[in-house]
C-alpha cells in the first residue's frame, strides 16, 4: 500500500485567528464551508477545535462514498489535525500569516491507498478530485471570513 496525498492551500484576505476560528468551529463554522460533496454532517461531541467528534460521508465520485468519524486535536497553534477512526485518512488544516490582514490556509489529506492497479488510479485521480472538493471549501471560507 502507498501513502496517497492531495494537498491544497489558498490566501485569504482575513487575518489568522479569524479563519482558524472559522475552520475550527465545527458547530456553526464549518457546516457553511461544505460543497455538495459532504452529507450527513452530525458533531457527535465538542464542536469548537480540540476534542470534536464529527460525522460526514464524503461522495468523492458517483460511486466512492466514504464514511468518515474524525477526531480532531490542535498540535500546534494553527493547526487542526481531522483524524478518521474509521480508515487511515489523516486531514491537516494549517493557517499561517501571509501579510497584513492576510492568511494562508494549506490543507493536506493523506491515507493508506489501494494496492495494484485499483492503487494505482487511486493515487493518479483522487489527489485530483479531492484537491477539487477542497479548492470549493477554500473559496466558501474566503466567501464566509472577507465579509
Amino acid at each position: 500500500m502507498a501513502q496517497v496525498e492531495a494537498t491544497t492551500e489558498r490566501i485569504v484576505a482575513a487575518d489568522p485567528e479569524t479563519v482558524f476560528d472559522t475552520l475550527a468551529d465545527y458547530k456553526d463554522g464549518r457546516p457553511k464551508l461544505l460543497p455538495e460533496h459532504f452529507s450527513d454532517y452530525q458533531v457527535r461531541e465538542g464542536g469548537d477545535g480540540e476534542g470534536t467528534l464529527v460525522h460526514w460521508k464524503l461522495q468523492a465520485t458517483s460511486k466512492r462514498v466514504r464514511d468518515c468519524l474524525l477526531e480532531v486535536t490542535e498540535p500546534t497553534d494553527g493547526q487542526l489535525v481531522e483524524k478518521d477512526r474509521n480508515s487511515s485518512m489523516v486531514t491537516t488544516w494549517t493557517v499561517t500569516p501571509a501579510g497584513e490582514g492576510r492568511s494562508k490556509v494549506v490543507v493536506s489529506t493523506v491515507w493508506n491507498g489501494a494496492g495494484g492497479i485499483g492503487g494505482f488510479f487511486e493515487r493518479t485521480f483522487a489527489p485530483k478530485g479531492l484537491g477539487r472538493i477542497y479548492d470549493a471549501m477554500l473559496a466558501k471560507l474566503a466567501e464566509e471570513v472577507e465579509k
